[in-house]
C-alpha cells in the first residue's frame, strides 16, 4: 500500500473510525483519498448518504487530521496500524460484510499470518470449571501451533489467554477500546504482558473508550479471525452467544464444552450442542476434526 494513501486513510479513520464498507464509497470516488478534503460537503453527504451537517464536520476534521503523521505518532507508542490494504491484513477478515478498515496492533503482528487460529470464549462470570476445562483443551491446540484468539474480557477470555501463554503457545486478544484505555482494569497487567510477547489488536484508534456497543463489533473480529470457536461456560442470552452467531453466519466450526446440568452457565453450551455444535472436553478432539476435514478435501 502506498505510504501516502496509508497516512491519509489513518487520518480519516482517526476522525471517522468506521468499518471498511462505510469508507469504501469514498475510496471508490477518490482511490488515493487525495482530494477528499477539497470535496464540497454536499458531495461527501451524497457519497456517504449522511446529513450535510455531518459531512461538513467530517470534512473539517479530516482536513485538520491530515496535518499529523499517524505512522510516526503510533510508532512512538509501539502501535502498528495494519490497514485493509496491507499484506498482514488477515484474508479471513476480508470476507466479513463490515471488515475493519484498520487494525491497531501491539505485539507480534506475524501472528496474523498464521491461519490456524481457534477462538476460545465464555462467560465473564466463568467459574473454576472453565479454567480446568481450558487446561485440557488449549495445550493440545497450542502444541500443534494453533493460535488462541479471545477478547481479553474478565472470566473465560482471560483464562484462555493465560492458558495459551502458560502452555508455551501464542495468543491474540481482540479488544473493544483504544490502547489508551485498556479494559477491563483487572486484566490490564495481562494486556501489557500480551502487548510485549503476544498480540493485542483493536479496530479503534487509541483515544476510543470501551463503549458498550463496541463489544458486539469486536465479537465479529474474534469470529472472523478464527477457523472455529470453542465455548466453555455461558448463559443462553449473553455476549458469548453473539460471537457464536457471527461464527455461524460465516460457516465457522462450533465446539462446546458440556457442563453440569445444575449450572446456569452450562445452558449456553448445552443449547449449542443441541443445535449441532461438537461437544468437546479435550483439545485433541478439535484437532481430530480438522484432520478429518483435511483428509476429505
Amino acid at each position: 500500500m502506498d505510504g501516502t494513501l496509508k497516512e491519509r486513510l489513518l487520518a480519516l479513520h482517526y476522525v471517522w473510525p468506521r468499518p471498511y464498507n462505510r469508507i469504501a464509497p469514498l475510496l471508490l470516488k477518490d482511490p488515493e483519498l487525495a482530494n477528499l478534503h477539497r470535496w464540497p460537503a454536499r458531495e461527501i453527504a451524497q457519497c456517504l448518504k449522511t446529513p450535510i451537517e455531518q459531512a461538513a464536520r467530517l470534512k473539517s476534521l479530516y482536513s485538520q487530521s491530515l496535518q499529523k503523521s499517524y505512522l510516526q505518532l503510533y510508532g512512538k507508542h509501539n502501535i502498528r496500524p495494519v490497514t485493509f490494504f496491507d499484506s498482514y491484513y488477515p484474508e479471513s477478515l476480508r470476507e466479513l460484510i463490515d471488515p475493519p478498515a484498520v487494525l491497531y496492533c501491539k505485539g507480534d503482528v506475524s501472528l496474523l499470518e498464521n491461519p490456524d487460529r481457534i477462538a476460545v470464549i465464555g462467560s465473564r462470570k466463568a467459574t473454576e470449571y472453565s479454567r480446568l476445562a481450558l487446561g485440557k483443551i488449549i495445550p493440545p491446540l497450542t502444541a500443534e501451533g494453533y493460535i488462541i484468539v479471545s477478547g481479553l474480557a474478565a472470566g473465560a477470555d482471560a483464562m484462555a489467554h493465560e492458558a495459551a501463554i502458560g502452555s508455551g503457545g501464542r495468543t491474540i486478544a481482540v479488544t473493544g477500546s483504544g490502547f489508551s484505555h485498556p479494559y477491563p482494569n483487572e486484566n490490564r497487567q495481562l494486556q501489557y504482558i500480551m502487548e510485549g510477547t503476544q498480540l493485542v489488536i483493536t479496530e479503534y484508534p487509541p483515544y476510543m473508550l470501551p463503549r458498550r456497543w463496541n463489544f458486539p463489533m469486536r465479537n465479529r473480529i474474534i469470529s472472523g479471525l478464527s477457523k472455529g470457536i470453542a465455548v466453555t461456560e455461558g448463559k443462553i442470552k449473553s455476549g458469548t452467544l453473539s460471537t457464536i452467531e457471527h461464527g455461524l453466519e460465516h460457516g465457522k466450526d462450533i465446539f462446546a464444552v458440556p457442563g453440569s446440568i445444575f449450572s446456569g452457565l452450562s445452558e449456553g453450551p448445552h443449547q449449542l450442542i443441541l443445535e449441532g455444535a461438537k461437544p468437546v472436553w479435550n483439545g485433541s478432539q478439535i484437532l481430530a476434526e480438522y484432520e478429518k476435514a483435511a483428509l476429505t478435501k
